[in-house]
This record gives structure tokens, C-alpha cells and sequence, in this order.
């Protein structure tokens, strides 16, 4: 079978579905340009990660598109390259979703499928020119009888560096990536439910009591596995290391540190770029000299006010990334956030303002109407990294929703088709994995 000619006509059967009213119907009249969204959709050569037009153009506006200037006259509308840069990270986030491990069988359950040396490429981004350096494990410091023995470590996402000279020379600097998935285990909901605030207390120097993190976050970046074949350290102390390392090796290059995650792996992301910028562990540079940005995808509020300013004080750039029907995004403190008003009086100016969270950095807004049947049979759609990836990449997915779920719809087809081929060449079922 043409797989390449399968998926075509599975498009265009959806596309005919949708009737004339849908943009996409475009499509019947002559396949997608090379460098279209629907293009970069269903081919998995295509995807944004790789696509050299754009990659040519980022190297004299990449520190524009990093948050240099906190993304002026960039976000509405979404500027084409600011667009496809957040695809590529998103891209980025999404392979730790399709690596991670839950076959309960599998002597990788609940680590990654693969070796650091392939994983990217067994997830379809072997174009990307990163090269994966270290594994990222965490350990949530609970104590609740929800299944046999304790919390050990679980497989949380990966650092990367772009290793390809092309690539790199594309880009216009070396890019030191640490990309998270999001909430899946049962240890990780408590964790992430944990709705209280503490002190985040990472520097040393300076406890800073006015500093606060949600308590569940903070014990998922700072706990160590109390068991287990890894002995490992924090998820802090991994990536604190190989950060300072990758950095230290780099030292000559123009580089730039990048974390992307989604959901819970968002909050980790936002703790760790803190934790860079407040500790100085990019070694003798000034972290100021790094560009240092966090790419949120349905990320939750971390902590208060005070790690909201302390975040802006030490220059970090955030861009959040928020479908507006995912509550997730409005969590923790639904009533006591930054939008908290009594009395004329803003939170900031409240006797309370210690306790009220808020969110850090800028939001970029992603829309849908929620009608549609996919959001009725399945309300957690809103906050899939699917989806997000889907709303990205259509434009005018604000005002046809059926188009979001076309994407979603290819997206999936794409991740099928990549496994079925790798199954055909290996000769086993697609979804049987290396052991």
C-alpha cells in the first residue's frame, strides 16, 4: 500500500466531510504547498522542527523570537516565524509523550522506550539536528497509599543540544534544550493537586521567605528517590549539572538555554529557568549574557506574586501558551490570582498578596469555540498537547473548529503511519517497542 497516497485520501474524504464552509477545502483543488501548515502536519518531512526556509530566516531574528523584547508586535497577530518556532519546541515537547514508557510489562515502564542515542529519531524528529545528552528523572515526595511500594523515579523529559553545524548556523546560535511532558502517573496528579504555597528557598545565598512555589511542583523538582535500581539524585541535581556542563563545554559559542513543557512539565520548566537565573549555574557568565526562555503549553499558575516579580527581576522570558477553555491554565488559585480585586484594591496592594498566585510572563492566547463533538466525548482534549499543536497550526482555527480537530485528526495519522513503518521495517507489530 501507497501510504503517502492513503493518507491523502483519508485528508480529503475529512476535508469533503467538513463541506465548503471549511478554509481547508482549499485543499481539493491542489495538494498543500511544501512549507503549508497542513503540510507540515501530515509529513513527518515536513514537520516544523526541520523545514530550512524558516530555519534560514531565524538566525538575524532569533533573539526577537526568544523574548528579547517580551514578544512586542508579535503575538497579535501571531508573526509567521514566532509561530513556527513554537511549533518546533512544541514538536519538542510532544516526543516525550510518544517515548514515554506505560506498558506495565515492559522493563522500560515508566522510563523512556528508547536509547538517548535514537529517541529522537524514533519519534520522527531525526531532521532536527539536536542530539539528546541526558535523561531527566523526578520523584515526588508523597506519602499516600494509592498503589504498592513508594514513588520512584519517573522518566520527565530530556536535554538536548543542537549538535547539527547547519542547523545550528540556521538558527544563529547553539540551542541548549530541556523539553518535559506533562502530568501522567498517579503520584504526579497528587503532586500537581498539592495546592498550597512554600517557600521555594533554592538559593542558598538568600532564602528569599517572600518567594513562594506550589508545594507539589517544588517536590517534584527537589525530592530524591528514597528507592530504586537508579539511586538517582533530584530532578534539580540532573538538570543543574548537565546544564552548568553543557554550558561550560559551549562556553566559546553564542548559545541560547530553551525549556518547553507542557502541563505539569510547564511549571518544571519555569522552576528550573528560576533556578538558573537565581543560582548563576550557567558558570563564570553572566546569566543575562544567556538567553534564557521558558515555552509554556497549558501551564498552570506556579507561584505567588513574590516568584512572579523575582522572575522579572532576574530577566526571564516566558512565553505562555494557553488555550482559553483549558482550565488547567486557570489553576491553582482560581479566586486568589493575579486578577484578584476587593474593594478597588489589587491583589499587589492586598495585606494578603503573599498568598495570591499569579502567573509569569506573557500569554498568548489560543481560541476555540467549544461545540464541537470531539470536546463532548472528550472534555481533556482541551488541554492535549495535541491540540495545542493543532490550534498552532491553524490560523483560523479560532472561528472553525472543525479544522482543529482535521489536525488533530492528521497529527495522529502521522504518529500511526511513522510507527507502522518502523514496525514493517523491523517486522513486528507497530506497537511493540525496543526492549
Amino acid at each position: 500500500m501507497n501510504l503517502g497516497a492513503f493518507s491523502w485520501d483519508i485528508i480529503m474524504a475529512r476535508c469533503q466531510s467538513l463541506g465548503n464552509k471549511s478554509p481547508i477545502m482549499k485543499l481539493s483543488r491542489a495538494p498543500p504547498t511544501p512549507y503549508s501548515p497542513i503540510a507540515s502536519a501530515f509529513s513527518p518531512k515536513l514537520n516544523a522542527v526541520a523545514d530550512p526556509l524558516i530555519l534560514s530566516q531565524h538566525a538575524c531574528t532569533w533573539r526577537d523570537l526568544q523574548g528579547s523584547t517580551h514578544w512586542e508586535n508579535l503575538l497579535n497577530p501571531l508573526h509567521p516565524l514566532l509561530r513556527h518556532e513554537i511549533l518546533r519546541y512544541a514538536d519538542f515537547v510532544n516526543a516525550c509523550y510518544k517515548a514515554f514508557d506505560l506498558d506495565p510489562t515492559s522493563k522500560r515502564h515508566l522510563s523512556c522506550k528508547y536509547g538517548k542515542a535514537n529517541m529522537l529519531g524514533q519519534v520522527g524528529l531525526e531532521d532536527s539536528g539536536y542530539q539528546v545528552t541526558k535523561y531527566i528523572y523526578a520523584t515526588p515526595d508523597i506519602n499516600f497509599p494509592i498503589q504498592n511500594g513508594v514513588p520512584r523515579g519517573r522518566w520527565v523529559g530530556y536535554v538536548a543540544i543542537s549538535s547539527d553545524d547547519e542547523v545550528v548556523k540556521k538558527l544563529g546560535r547553539r540551542d541548549l534544550l530541556i523539553a518535559f511532558r506533562g502530568t501522567v502517573t498517579n503520584y504526579e496528579w497528587i503532586a500537581s493537586l498539592m495546592s498550597s504555597l512554600t517557600p521555594a528557598r533554592l538559593d542558598p545565598r538568600n532564602c528569599r521567605p517572600e518567594v513562594k512555589v506550589e508545594s507539589g511542583f517544588l517536590s517534584m523538582y527537589t525530592s530524591k528517590e528514597r528507592s530504586g535500581k537508579f539511586g538517582l539524585g533530584s530532578c534539580r541535581e540532573q538538570l543543574l549539572s548537565e546544564v552548568s556542563r553543557l554550558v561550560n563545554k559551549h562556553k566559546e559559542d553564542e548559545i541560547s538555554i530553551t525549556l518547553a513543557g507542557h502541563s505539569l512539565g510547564s511549571a518544571l520548566a519555569l522552576l528550573l529557568a528560576y533556578d538558573i537565573a537565581e543560582v548563576g549555574i550557567v558558570g563564570t557568565r553572566d546569566h543575562r549574557d544567556i538567553p534564557l526562555t521558558v515555552f509554556s503549553f497549558g501551564g498552570p499558575r506556579v507561584g505567588n506574586l513574590g516568584f512572579k516579580k523575582r522572575c522579572e527581576e532576574l530577566g526571564l522570558k516566558v512565553l505562555r501558551i494557553a488555550n482559553g477553555n483549558d482550565p488547567v491554565t486557570k489553576l491553582p488559585g482560581v479566586l486568589l490570582n493575579e486578577n484578584f480585586r476587593l474593594l478597588g484594591k489589587t491583589c499587589a496592594e492586598s495585606p494578603w498578596s503573599c498568598s495570591f498566585y499569579a502567573h509569569v510572563g506573557v500569554e498568548l492566547a489560543l481560541e476555540h469555540r467549544q461545540r464541537s463533538f470531539l470536546d463532548m466525548r472528550n472534555p481533556s482534549w482541551v488541554h492535549d498537547m495535541e491540540t495545542y499543536i493543532s490550534l498552532l497550526t491553524y490560523p483560523d482555527a479560532t472561528q472553525h473548529e472543525e479544522d482543529i480537530e482535521l489536525a488533530a485528526l492528521i497529527n495522529r495519522f502521522r504518529s500511526f503511519a511513522s510507527n507502522l513503518m518502523k514496525g514493517l521495517r523491523l517486522g513486528r507489530s507497530p506497537k511493540q517497542h525496543d526492549s
